[in-house]
């Protein structure tokens, strides 16, 4: 979408040159309040530059610790944590489960939470606990220890994914904010590879103190997590129009940006309980829900288990370790680039159907009879196909949901269907099914067939409610029967000058 705005008797008036269906912005030669501060192009790139300066590197590495702190258990599991815990059948597995139990029930409660404390205190706070339990995970003795520790850390990490995702939707415009989504999610992405090389070095500590090489990744990793939490605390900031790194000027601007961004009479910022009814009543809520459904159970199946998996080709605990590094290198480039060229495009469907489609391809070849080699490449695919698809499905939602509590209660959901994906997929990889899984591989690649047919189902309704809305809007503007500013701001994404994004 390209612009032109001029300044006429205190208004702007916004004309839009790329009015498509899919990809029409929210705002339809509409009147809006005029700028209260004017930017040149080079202005206006040095103030976003200032921002993702700001934020990106801090949440980036929060998030990455999450990601290790959440995943270094597969890590674990190849130094010992099995045969000295004495777990037995399905134990490792139900230790998997709890966590994502605690972290779906937890999570929208701590996005309505993230408002209300503010997220420069919500966040780092989240990060200090779960990095205090991580550190606690490495002294655990018995089965019952070890699940009552991974309970304690699903609560506590539970509201930063989606508050991070809920976060950015209020700092950036819509067509901005896939890319930098993308960036921290790299920074995810990344942490596999870092995880691995981690865990191959903490591996040489193994006896010292008594402990053995999975009790030194569990307390290294988490005293890490505590002193980023401690630096979180310090640079972390809240929203734009309180931000101190921001001039006046440059807080009016991107206020008024994010305001006028989903609506022409900006959105609604107050909590009333219909935000939250309207929120779980949304069809594109659950529709999404299902998306990150998919995508996680197939995400967590290959990333909580690939140690295993690599492990099962023949290569012993340290070179499997290793192995699993390259993939999620490749992985991170592709998250960003994709991200990259979603905002250039102004789509999100592409890439969650690009991804479920590596994913599943990544599967049918391990569960194939093919070589070594070509196996280790169909783990790149699998993880290339969830990382990089990923950012596309909670940015699509944050696109078009409408309203700052409405939007936080459709991403909670969302990102609590993504924790019961890894649920399930903690259970569908299990010990007796080694060295092949050909199980697990078998439900992936079920999984995945059922999120290629409802990417297009989805694209679908939003084509057909885009077109509904140009007609009816020409309708009324015909008959001269405009809706009130109030009105449209209380309808949000259901406003007749509201486009989805596709």
């Amino acid at each position: 979408m390209s612009s032109r705005a001029s300044v006429e008797k205190g208004v702007v008036e916004v004309v839009v040159e790329d009015v498509s269906p899919e990809s029409a912005p929210a705002l339809l030669r509409k009147a809006i309040p005029p700028w209260p501060v004017v930017f040149s192009a080079e202005e206006e790139a040095r103030v976003w530059r200032k921002i993702d300066m700001r934020l990106l590197p801090v949440i980036t590495v929060m998030y990455l610790m999450s990601f290790v702190d959440r995943g270094n258990i597969g890590n674990a599991k190849l130094q010992g944590l099995v045969t000295q815990l004495n777990l037995v059948e399905n134990e490792y597995n139900i230790a998997l489960t709890m966590y994502f139990v605690s972290y779906s029930v937890c999570t929208i409660p701590a996005n309505l939470l993230l408002k209300k404390i503010g997220p420069s205190r919500w966040l780092p706070g989240l990060t200090l606990a779960w990095g205090v339990i991580t550190t606690l995970m490495g002294l655990v003795k018995t089965y019952s220890q070890l699940v009552g520790v991974r309970v304690a850390l699903g609560v506590a990490e539970a509201g930063l994914s989606s508050g991070i995702f809920y976060y950015l939707t209020m700092w950036y415009p819509r067509y901005m904010v896939h890319y930098r989504i993308g960036l921290f999610w790299g920074g995810a992405t990344f942490a596999g590879a870092f995880s691995g090389l981690v865990a191959y070095g903490i591996s040489f500590m193994s006896g010292t103190a008594g402990l053995l090489g999975w009790s030194w990744i569990f307390i290294l990793e988490g005293l890490v997590t505590v002193l980023v939490a401690i630096v979180a605390f310090i640079l972390f900031v809240d929203l734009p129009d309180t931000a101190p790194f921001l001039t006046p000027e440059e807080r009016a601007y991107v206020v008024y940006r994010k305001k006028y961004d989903n609506s022409s009479v900006g959105e609604e910022e107050h909590f009333e309980l219909r935000h939250l009814r309207e929120g779980l009543l949304d069809w594109q809520t659950w529709a999404s829900a299902m998306l990150n459904l998919v995508n996680s159970i197939m995400t967590y199946g290959i990333a909580l288990f690939l140690p295993s998996i690599i492990n099962g080709f023949g290569f012993d605990p340290a070179i499997s370790q290793l192995l699993s590094v390259p993939p999620y290198i490749a992985a991170t480039i592709t998250v960003v680039l994709w991200s990259l060229w979603s905002d250039k495009i102004r789509r999100r469907s592409p890439f969650v159907f690009a991804g479920y489609s590596l994913m599943v391809a990544g599967f049918a070849i391990n569960i194939s009879n093919a070589s070594i080699g070509v196996k280790y490449f169909g783990t790149f695919l699998a993880i290339i196909g969830g990382f990089a698809g990923f950012p596309a499905i909670v940015s699509w939602l944050g696109n078009n949901v409408v309203g700052h509590y409405k939007r936080g209660v459709a991403l909670g959901v969302q990102l609590m269907f993504g924790n019961v994906g890894g649920a399930i997929a903690s259970n569908i990889y299990r010990i007796q099914d080694a060295p092949r899984y050909v199980r697990g591989h078998a439900i992936e690649i079920g999984v995945g067939a059922a999120g290629l047919v409802i990417v297009p189902l989805t694209v679908l309704a939003y084509a057909r409610i885009n077109s509904r809305r140009n007609v009816r809007q020409g309708n009324d503007e015909a008959s001269e029967e405009p809706h009130s500013d109030e009105e449209i701001r209380r309808l949000g994404d259901r406003a007749p000058d509201f486009r989805y994004t596709l």
